[in-house]
């Protein structure tokens, strides 16, 4: 209901969505066992359930448009496991993201609608303990956190590169590459 309450606002205000952002995400770093359900059906609702069904709610206006651009914000996670932060959900989650996302760019391609995602490593945000900051850095090649703005502008870039779909483009300070 949220979903489809939130697109009947944006076609009320605007008219057309020519760009949806899919961002909600929560991190829980585990080891497998220790997840509770509680855990696990919390990191679905947030991290897929809106995705989805927002997603849904906003392809038909964009097929009747001839246009639009989907944008999911995923993980490098997804596709980078380490011993020093277990996070399966995460690379469940975000990881069939990144799937998803492949799926329907060529699902749509040939419909004027293009899906990619950007793919984060450890951003500064308030979800993250100022005190540890060091240590999250640490994750990263570069040995930094990015920043929000790190993220906008590769869905600025996302939004102007019309000819890529089904890309997954990581903001991640090296990470993806290796350690």
């Amino acid at each position: 209901e949220t979903s489809k309450r939130l697109v009947a606002a944006a076609m009320q205000k605007f008219g057309r969505v020519d760009t949806l952002v899919n961002n909600a995400g929560i991190f829980i770093g585990k080891a497998f066992t220790d997840y509770t359900e509680e855990d696990y059906r919390l990191k679905l609702k947030t991290n897929l359930d809106g995705f989805f069904f927002t997603t849904q709610a906003v392809i038909p206006i964009m097929l009747e448009q001839g246009s639009g651009h989907v944008v999911q914000i995923t993980a490098s996670t997804a596709e980078f496991a380490s011993s020093r932060s277990p996070a399966f959900i995460a690379m469940l989650t975000k990881g069939g993201m990144n799937s998803a996302t492949k799926s329907l760019a060529i699902e749509y391609a040939s419909r004027g609608i293009r899906v990619n995602a950007v793919a984060p490593g450890v951003i500064r945000t308030p979800m993250h303990n100022p005190a540890i900051v060091e240590q999250l850095a640490a994750f990263h090649p570069m040995n930094k956190l990015g920043e929000i703005d790190d993220i906008v502008r590769a869905i600025l870039y996302l939004e102007d590169a019309v000819f890529s779909t089904g890309e997954i483009l990581h903001v991640d300070g090296g990470l993806i590459a290796g350690r």
